[in-house]
């Protein structure tokens, strides 16, 4: 009897080709930081958008990734409309701030690396 948590073999390198993308969220009931969509499952290569909506009257977003087992990664921020500081953005992804102060981080090209919390932070 084998010890895989999957019963088809197959599954392993199925599953190692697919990216997981998290977003810490708050409830539309919370008047704090909204970001969308909450979870995404992506396929290496693929393609995302993940949308950060400010606290109102805020000017300034930033992006943070974490890994499992890291510290958090600053990515970049942008402050009415833009770009502040720019730490570890990967190339295949770009960051950009809407009239409405409400930020897209557009991810391109997934890598497997990419599986991760991504959080985002607005700030007056």
């Amino acid at each position: 009897m084998s010890n895989t948590a999957f019963p088809d073999p197959a599954w392993n390198t199925t599953l190692l080709s697919w990216v997981a993308l998290f977003l810490l969220g708050t409830s539309s009931a919370n008047s704090g930081v909204v970001q969308s969509p909450r979870y995404i499952i992506k396929g290496k290569g693929e393609r995302s958008i993940l949308k950060c909506i400010p606290i109102s009257g805020h000017l300034s977003v930033a992006w943070y990734q974490q890994t499992q087992g890291q510290e958090l990664k600053f990515f970049i921020q942008h402050y009415d409309k833009m770009e502040r500081d720019k730490g570890n953005l990967p190339s295949r992804f770009s960051v950009q701030q809407f009239d409405d102060y409400h930020s897209e981080m557009n991810m391109s090209a997934l890598e497997l690396e990419d599986s991760a919390v991504y959080f985002c932070a607005s700030s007056l």
